[in-house]
């Protein structure tokens, strides 16, 4: 017979750029499968101006990417016990969050970023909890087929939705891009639709984009 617990759990995150008034924009960006936080945050040198904050949570699931030794990714989640997973990271990107936020001043504009896996939790994080935001990129990555669609579109109303991906990217097959398409059709939104060329990368010239936009 299967149980649950709940307890005491500590996780990391990272960050770039310096908390203070001078702060514009809270870029929250969540990682792809196999990634740790502390590399992807690098990413996004590019918008470290001194009036950015970027805040990198990681995946609460650690392992080695080939065998038992040598290089360690994190992931959001498996289809293990999939519901749990969801509900302990929407708990843990909250704290965070919110942690955050309540050392910025009150009228920061907040962009949320997903990149491939960390598009669906990204998504999860901004319909199904209060977190504020102003922008929800999803970038090689596209929204769960699974949210809740009121929740979600109230959530979501007023507020700019991108898609982003590199017209090269290998893991974006047609399949993949017309899923999107219909989760956003019964989502009742339009993404801002960006494309760059590239892989399954991200860009410094469309984060630029987007943060001036």
């Amino acid at each position: 017979m299967e149980h649950k617990i709940n307890f005491e759990y500590s996780a990391r995150y990272y960050t770039l750029g310096e908390i203070s008034e001078n702060v514009e924009q809270l870029w929250f960006v969540c990682h792809g499968h196999g990634q740790l936080a502390q590399y992807f945050i690098r990413k996004f040198e590019v918008l470290n101006d001194g009036k950015a904050l970027i805040v990198a949570p990681e995946g609460l699931s650690r392992y080695y990417l080939e065998g038992f030794r040598g290089r360690v990714g994190a992931t959001w989640m498996t289809k293990e016990d999939r519901l749990s997973d969801i509900e302990n990271y929407l708990t843990y990107l909250s704290e965070v969050f919110n942690f955050i936020k309540s050392q910025l001043k009150s009228n920061v504009q907040v962009n949320f970023l997903g990149f491939s896996q960390g598009a669906a939790t990204i998504s999860r994080f901004a319909t199904q909890t209060d977190a504020h935001f102003d922008k929800l990129i999803l970038w090689a990555g596209i929204f769960p087929p699974d949210l809740p669609p009121l929740e979600s579109i109230e959530r979501l109303k007023g507020k700019k939705v991108y898609w982003v991906y590199g017209t090269e990217d290998q893991y974006l097959s047609a399949g993949v891009m017309e899923e999107q398409e219909t989760i956003a059709k019964h989502l009742d939104i339009k993404p801002i639709v960006k494309t760059f060329k590239g892989l399954h990368e991200l860009s410094s010239e469309i984060l630029l984009e987007i943060a001036e936009e």
